[in-house]
């Protein structure tokens, strides 16, 4: 995976909080609809000898108020987000999806990363999700921690 990817499950790791919890709670005062996510996919691509590969990750979000962020980071099945869980703390660090309108009040999220041949040799093998963190305008947030899985080979 690429160092973009790996560093922000690292910087995860070390930050592991209480967070859920008070977006749980600062949702459920608010009364606003969390923004919904729909149609994630994940496609990961190996690098091939000179041929760098890739992981894109797209979803569509909707959010009454209208999308303000969407972040997303991969992280590998065997790794302390699976044991501790994974946070909206934990997403403070992750990368920003390109997002462009496709509705009245959805987006279409687009990340890709670049994977070199030494990202996915360093990079765990097996099953890896997709983390997703959407935040509304008004604040309301909406956490997935599996929105989309891949496989590294």
């Amino acid at each position: 995976m690429s160092r973009r990817i790996a560093l922000s499950v690292v910087a995860g790791v070390v930050v592991l909080g209480g967070a859920g919890a008070a977006g749980a709670v600062a949702l459920a005062h608010t009364g606003e609809k969390s923004p919904e996510l729909a149609d994630s996919t994940a496609r990961y691509t190996a690098p091939d000898g000179a041929r760098d590969g890739s992981l894109t990750f797209v979803t569509d979000v909707t959010a009454s108020s209208g999308v303000k962020s969407v972040k997303v980071l991969a992280w590998p099945q065997d790794s302390t987000f699976a044991q501790e869980g994974l946070t909206t703390k934990d997403m403070a660090s992750a990368e920003p999806a390109v997002c462009k309108p496709s509705g009245e009040d959805t987006v279409r999220c687009t990340y890709t990363v670049e994977v070199t041949g030494s990202d996915a040799e360093s990079s765990p093998r097996g099953a890896w999700h997709v983390a997703v963190l959407a935040t509304a305008k008004d604040g309301t947030t909406t956490l997935d921690t599996e929105a989309a899985d891949f496989t590294v080979g």
